[in-house]
């Protein structure tokens, strides 16, 4: 455990290191003597649904097809030829990877990728830190909602959901639906990941500044995972406009920063050379921020007791440290009373769709160039300080938790049954 905190707030560090996810393609062979499938479904394929998908970072499977499809760099370059709206928002994550792989910072690449998109007809290019802000926001006030129900100012003990767990890990929250049952999702986080607070913001409210209907809009992110192509085809990020409209979603398609890279080749562009245009500004990791927000949150109420540790967070990166943590949830014997769990190992910045390393660079060495990188990058301040989000709670949201705020940042999960089973149940 790590000791880089106070006496009397302490974080641990359960991360561990392996090398990044390679792509892969998963084919489903027969292996061993299997049963003869009735006659009239011998010829007929099985058909596998994307909610089969355990979402693992970096496997693509066949079932997977069509989605990728519409969430390509082929689908990004259609719907600007079509002259969509089309507005990219650009993860730190992503921008780190490029600017190790091009000698760059990160401001530099962002200023650089913004002339280029602009270039090929994007109206607008937001920074997803904003966003990190606003679901840090929400987070730190569904965290103290759930510590004060759990520890009542009578100090009488009652029944509640911690430890809190992080859900910005589309890999994590698929691998909880689908494998661990109903009795880990109560202590996952509502807030949605900072992909799905931009584009609830970039569709409900900031379309009115750019003066484009919701539906006009084509809402493009760049992410350092596959994974966050599957989040953002959940169905539980797509809404109505009206009572007769058509369906929205908050984001339509994903690109990788690999995909992004694979342009940059693709337009013949030497992006290290290319000029630099100011960048579009939106109206350190969860566990960390939210820990420094909390001990201000706090500072009112008496959280040190004889010396005694109150609050315990802990960075849970991988799926081996993954599965010993549930174990202890499911046991009861979880200190902890935060949770930032991420299926890779050293979290999003080693994602299944980074740029891969270079020939004769290991992959830890590139792993500390991305964490140096990303900690130029992204500046740990106060999320409730940020002008830009104070504006968007202001003109929009409220107040943190609030009605509107609940309606548009949050989510529920909820256990999903495989739909194979019931393709495979003759077989």
């Amino acid at each position: 455990m790590s000791e880089k905190f106070s006496a009397t707030l302490r974080i641990g560090d359960l991360n561990d290191y392996i090398a990044p996810s390679q792509g892969c393609v998963i084919k489903a062979e027969n292996v061993g003597k299997a049963r003869t499938a009735p006659k009239a479904a011998q010829n007929e394929p099985v058909k596998i649904s994307l909610k089969d998908c355990l979402a693992c970072s970096g496997c693509i499977t066949s079932a997977e097809t069509v989605m990728l499809e519409k969430q390509s760099l082929d689908e990004f370059l259609s719907n600007l030829n079509k002259g969509k709206a089309v507005v990219v928002s650009l993860s730190p994550q992503s921008r780190a990877s490029l600017a190790v792989h091009f000698g760059l910072s990160p401001l530099q690449v962002f200023r650089k990728l913004t002339t280029l998109l602009k270039s090929l007809g994007v109206k607008a290019i937001f920074d997803t830190s904003s966003s990190r802000d606003l679901t840090l926001i929400e987070s730190c006030n569904e965290f103290i909602a759930r510590y004060k129900e759990k520890y009542p100012a009578d100090d009488e003990k009652s029944k509640s959901s911690l430890p809190m767990i992080s859900s910005a890990c589309p890999g994590w929250i698929c691998y909880a639906e689908k494998t661990l049952g109903s009795y880990i999702l109560p202590y996952i986080s509502s807030v949605k990941s900072p992909q799905q607070t931009i584009g609830a913001a970039i569709k409900n409210h900031l379309c009115e500044e750019l003066c484009i209907r919701p539906e006009e809009i084509y809402h493009v992110t760049v992410m350092p995972c596959y994974d966050k192509k599957l989040e953002a085809a959940r169905d539980d990020f797509v809404f109505q406009v009206d009572s007769d409209g058509e369906k929205v979603t908050e984001v339509d398609s994903v690109l990788t920063t690999g995909e992004v890279l694979d342009l940059i080749q693709m337009k013949s562009v030497d992006f290290t050379t290319l000029e630099e245009s100011p960048v579009d500004k939106l109206s350190g990791g969860y566990a960390d921020t939210l820990f420094d927000m909390l001990q201000r949150c706090f500072s009112g109420r008496k959280l040190k007791v004889d010396g005694k540790i109150v609050l315990r967070f802990a960075l849970c990166y991988g799926f081996r440290n993954l599965r010993n943590i549930v174990t202890k949830i499911k046991s009861g014997k979880c200190e902890y009373h935060f949770l930032e769990i991420m299926a890779c190992p050293s979290g999003c910045l080693n994602g299944g769709g980074q740029i891969k390393p270079n020939p004769g660079q290991s992959a830890k060495d590139l792993i500390q160039l991305l964490e140096t990188s990303y900690s130029e990058n992204v500046l740990v301040a106060d999320p409730f300080e940020n002008p830009r989000i104070k504006r968007l709670y202001n003109e929009w949201l409220g107040q943190p938790g609030s009605d509107i705020a609940k309606r548009y940042l949050h989510t529920e999960y909820h256990p999903v049954v495989k739909s194979i089973s019931s393709q495979l149940q003759n077989w």
